[in-house]
């Protein structure tokens, strides 16, 4: 796998595939719904993802594609180069407020993480990262998270669903001593968002109980590359082929988080 090559490509096309959408934001919007009503897609998250598998496509024919959208393959396992695309993260933030989306890519190597990229579109910040390399910001390298700040000076993003009683998927008692526990909370509606701000050190950690492999797979790797760690949130390690949860956290507070506040629903 040539890293830097791929990285090449895979920029220049997050940032065109990201000029796009800024120049047609204000354009009518056909809304379509998937899993639940507030599952949104719209016709630019297709054409997004079609102008990736067809670049993707075009230039790497041997390489596999696992997205949201339907223009990828047929994926049962990792071999080989996979990239795994998100073409908006954030769709409803697209829709209602047409900002707080992103564009993720992670470039995976048979099931370990190469290369991660993240576009905020409409701030036009790109958070890039390479394993082993380091994360950046618009090219600027990022510093290693810290692992000094404790559990009660961090702030974490989470989404209020988790508080409720009403929740399938974790005790809600755990999560609402774990607000406790913070200095704060944040909910930005964009998991690679989460995860970039996170690896930028503007968040101290991320939890939630369902995302999909296009939803972490650039985050991952960025997150993993300035130190923080990421895994399920029993402490597992995270599949990238299944909805999952997540608990991403600077390294000195992580275990702590999952071990005593996130007590998975069976």
């Amino acid at each position: 796998m040539d890293t830097k090559q791929i990285l090449q490509y895979a920029r220049s096309w997050v940032l065109e595939a990201g000029e796009d959408i800024r120049a047609n934001i204000n354009e009518p919007l056909q809304i379509d719904t998937k899993s639940t009503p507030d599952d949104l897609v719209t016709q630019m998250d297709q054409q997004t993802e079609k102008f990736f598998a067809d670049k993707i496509r075009n230039q790497f024919p041997d390489h596999r594609i696992f997205s949201e959208e339907g223009m990828g393959d047929d994926i049962s396992d990792l071999e080989g180069v996979v990239w795994i695309v998100d073409p908006i993260d954030g769709t409803m933030n697209f829709v209602h407020q047409q900002r707080n989306f992103a564009i993720s890519i992670g470039v995976y190597e048979d099931g370990t993480g190469k290369i991660g990229l993240i576009y905020d579109v409409m701030n036009d910040v790109l958070y890039s990262a390479v394993k082993g390399e380091g994360a950046y910001k618009n090219g600027n390298r990022l510093p290693q998270l810290s692992t000094t700040e404790p559990l009660k000076r961090s702030i974490f993003s989470l989404n209020t669903t988790w508080l409720l009683e009403e929740n399938t998927l974790v005790e809600a008692s755990g999560i609402r001593e774990l607000v406790k526990s913070l200095r704060s909370t944040r909910s930005y509606g964009s998991a690679a968002l989460e995860f970039a701000f996170l690896a930028e050190g503007v968040l101290d950690g991320y939890v939630t109980m369902s995302l999909m492999p296009w939803d972490i797979a650039a985050g991952k790797v960025l997150v993993e590359e300035v130190g923080g760690v990421v895994t399920t949130g029993d402490n597992s390690p995270l599949s990238m082929m299944d909805r999952t949860s997540v608990c991403a956290a600077r390294r000195n507070i992580h275990e702590e988080t999952v071990e005593n506040y996130i007590n998975l629903k069976k």
